[in-house]
């Protein structure tokens, strides 16, 4: 036991310097108290405080607040807004409140993957960019992008920022790193929305995925998976 809480231990610096944050001794005796695999996709999960370790991130919030006015401006006569994507993008959260929740999922994911995937290099000159929702919307992006744009959508759908994350992880079919949004639904297991398929599924069935961190506007995350006891 004490060689797998060391294992994990280890695990649990390299999230940590991922996530370029500082844990204190208690929180990682903490952690190591309550090694339950019950994170995303199998992982064990814990809060590590305030956002401001992902300054892309805190970026990223700052540009879709300024950004606010232009999209009341739109908003407030869809006939004359005359960026395209936007007037797009407002009349389908115009004609998508009131619907049930997993169909307010499925829409929203379908609606965002319309737009085509576009590297950051091709896009910004940049190895990685993190873009607001308007951005995406004159743009488009890459898998964050995605997420953005859907946490936001749903933002303004009225679901709980609480119940939402945007979770960095490693993809193993294709070894990549990957972002999607993952939604909690207190009826069932959080609700993957990926920008590589429109259909929306309980983390449960998405098996391709290590989770690296999440975050939302409040907090952030760092992931670890649990090692098989060892024999002998």
């Amino acid at each position: 036991m004490r060689k797998k809480i060391r294992t994990l231990t280890f695990a649990l610096t390299l999230s940590i310097s991922f996530l370029m944050s500082h844990v204190t001794l208690a929180q990682t005796e903490k952690v190591a108290s309550q090694l339950k695999s019950n994170g995303l996709f199998g992982s064990v999960e814990f809060n590590v405080g305030s956002i401001n370790a992902l300054p892309k991130w805190k970026d990223t919030l700052d540009k879709i607040q300024i950004e606010q006015e232009i999209i009341l401006k739109c908003e407030q006569n869809l006939e004359k807004c005359l960026n395209v994507p936007l007037k797009k993008w407002r009349d389908f959260i115009k004609k998508s409140r009131n619907l049930p929740l997993k169909e307010t999922l499925t829409k929203v994911n379908a609606f965002i993957n319309e737009w085509p995937y576009k590297e950051d290099r091709d896009n910004w000159l940049r190895s990685d960019y993190w873009a607001s929702p308007t951005e995406f919307l004159d743009k488009s992006g890459d898998c964050e992008d995605y997420a953005i744009i859907k946490y936001v959508t749903l933002k303004e759908l009225g679901f709980d920022t609480h119940k939402m994350r945007i979770v960095v992880v490693m993809d193993k079919l294709r070894l990549l790193n990957h972002a999607i949004l993952v939604v909690y639904d207190n009826n069932s297991q959080p609700l993957v929305l990926d920008s590589l398929f429109d259909v929306v599924l309980p983390h449960s069935k998405v098996l391709q995925y290590t989770p690296h961190y999440s975050v939302n506007e409040h907090a952030r995350w760092a992931h670890i998976m649990p090692m098989n006891d060892e024999k002998n």
